[in-house]
């Protein structure tokens, strides 16, 4: 997105309210490496797309009009921004919002019309806010202002100024309503006594969803109804713009992400072929003592179906293949690639699926006691994963979601770590025994008030390069040209459930503890997620909600 960014000196008043140091947003984002080159094909990375009589791409090149110097994420406030370099003929939908404690890094889109009438200037604006009355350090106040748009039009972002005068009409322009869908907060990117700003996204989101995100962000003061915003929709939703079989190896090789494993994890990942080689087996209900062996590429297990609880893998009966096999084997891990459009088509996901045979038990921190947890948290079969966020417009990576146990984070490519040496690959951790991501190393607490289930992170030589080795298993629009293996069309448990006494376990952990921090105990483990129990085997990929649908 090359963010660009043009600031004007504030004057001497606005200066001595500032932060004394730069701040973060004052300094644009930029990769570690320029994008490759991308291999020609379809209608990605065109830098425009049709939606249907609109054309749209996207800016990141802004003026700053307004900031604010506290409140928001570390209290450092945020600041709004007029797109800039704007092509003749396209005309803008609504300014953009950050943070300050981040690199400027977003986008806007822009519109051009194809058909005479898809676009049209607002009768009017409606003033939202005036910041005068908010008594924060800002760049004197700021006027939010809502576009009122012709009949039979939407208006999809805001506009914001420093003076009270009403913005001109010619200004920006609102969007002709069947190419308009409704929005709704996202992100959270500043606020303060009862006001809320928030990106913006579409209310339906899903591979076959037609709704685009505009870039735009809402304003929402309390007690009183948010402005009247919509996204955009392709109403042209033919995939045209998706990355075909060779850009998507060059967009892989080159965002491909490393997973760093904890230095005392035993539990590791492998190829979901050298599970069932190893001898994983397929169980059936009312044959129980008969389980068969898997072919190495899961063409004899049940296809399709649902998860009716007739079927279920489960490791080997032999005690020391057992044990060998829920150690997994990192040589032979493979990344299983999912190619997903998202918001219209307007932005590609690559969702990155890692097996682990086994999910090892759970640890947690009562204050300043570490203990273990039994068998709590152990489950055979472990589908952890990555989504890479990639707009369709430039090829340039915007967000990666770390699945954490039954959700997950969105993360701003500015804000996540690259490996090192130029790489434009993203850097993940995956938690003690549990394999959760995350984007830093350390301790992350699965609770409150210092007691909970522990997530451990750090760097070590255990590491899973998802570029070295991969295979795109599915790919959700046609010309994906991708052949799906009967693994991933078996819909049923990739584990048993295992029967033990979690209250036992519980008991146990509680008397080891003195009596203020057993009772601290006992109340978290009264809250402990389901998920984190494990009792019962996972399902596969595909019956995961974030297969067809968005990232929660």
């Amino acid at each position: 997105m090359g963010n660009c960014l043009s600031i004007s000196d504030p004057s001497p008043e606005v200066a001595s309210e500032k932060i004394l140091k730069a701040l973060p947003v004052e300094t644009p984002f930029k990769f570690p490496s320029p994008l490759p080159t991308l291999p020609q094909g379809n209608g990605f990375a065109k830098r425009t797309i049709d939606l249907g009589g609109l054309e749209v791409s996207q800016v990141s090149t802004f003026n700053k009009v307004w900031s604010t110097y506290e409140g928001g994420p570390d209290n450092l406030g945020a600041t709004f921004f007029e797109p800039s370099s704007v092509p003749s003929g396209f005309s803008i939908l609504g300014y953009y919002a950050q943070p300050n404690n981040r690199q400027l890094f977003g986008w806007v889109l822009i519109a051009k019309d194809l058909s005479s009438n898809t676009l049209k200037p607002p009768i009017d604006y409606t003033l939202v806010a005036n910041t005068e009355s908010l008594k924060i350090k800002q760049d004197g106040p700021g006027y939010i202002w809502q576009p009122v748009p012709p009949d039979g039009y939407q208006a999809v972002g805001l506009i914001v100024t420093t003076t009270s005068q009403k913005p001109p009409l010619d200004k920006l322009r609102c969007v002709r309503s069947d190419l308009t869908e409704q929005c709704e907060a996202d992100t959270w990117i500043w606020g303060t006594n009862g006001v809320n700003v928030s990106n913006l996204r579409p209310n339906n989101r899903g591979t076959q969803a037609t709704g685009v995100c505009v870039g735009t962000f809402t304003w929402q003061p309390q007690n009183s109804s948010p402005p009247s915003l919509s996204c955009l929709k392709n109403t042209k939703l033919d995939f045209s713009t998706m990355p075909n079989g060779s850009q998507i190896g060059v967009l892989f090789n080159t965002y491909s992400p490393l997973v760093y494993l904890h230095p005392d994890e035993e539990y590791l990942p492998s190829s979901v072929n050298w599970y069932f080689s190893n001898g994983a087996l397929l169980y059936k209900q009312g044959q129980e003592s008969n389980p068969n062996p898997i072919e190495s590429n899961g063409s004899n297990l049940p296809q399709g179906g649902s998860n009716d609880g007739s079927y279920w893998l489960d490791l080997p009966i032999d005690k020391k293949a057992k044990e060998r096999v829920k150690k997994g084997d990192l040589q032979s891990t493979k990344a299983y690639l999912h190619i997903k459009p998202m918001f219209g088509a307007t932005f590609t996901d690559i969702a990155i699926w890692l097996f682990y045979p086994f999910n090892g038990p759970a640890r947690a921190k009562v204050k300043f006691i570490n203990l273990p947890l039994g068998r709590i948290g152990e489950h055979i079969g472990d589908w952890e994963h990555v989504t890479l966020r990639i707009s369709n417009f430039t090829g340039e990576l915007w967000r990666v979601f770390l699945s954490q146990h039954s959700g997950g984070v969105w993360f701003d490519a500015c804000d996540l770590e690259f490996q090192g040496g130029g790489s434009n690959k993203p850097v993940a951790y995956a938690s003690l025994h549990g394999h959760a991501m995350y984007a830093k190393p350390g301790l992350v607490l699965q609770g409150d008030d210092d007691v909970g289930i522990r997530n451990d992170t750090a760097k070590s030589k255990k590491v899973v390069d998802t570029g070295l080795g991969y295979e795109v298993v599915a790919a959700e629009y046609e010309g994906g040209g991708v052949v799906e293996p009967p693994w991933l069309n078996y819909y049923r448990k990739w584990g048993p459930k295992i029967d033990y006494s979690v209250d036992d376990d519980v008991k146990r952990v509680a008397r080891l503890l003195p009596g203020a921090l057993k009772k601290a105990f006992v109340n978290f483990a009264k809250k402990i997620p389901d998920e984190v129990y494990g009792e019962d085997g996972p399902t596969g990929p595909k019956l995961k909600g974030n297969w067809a649908g968005d990232e929660k």
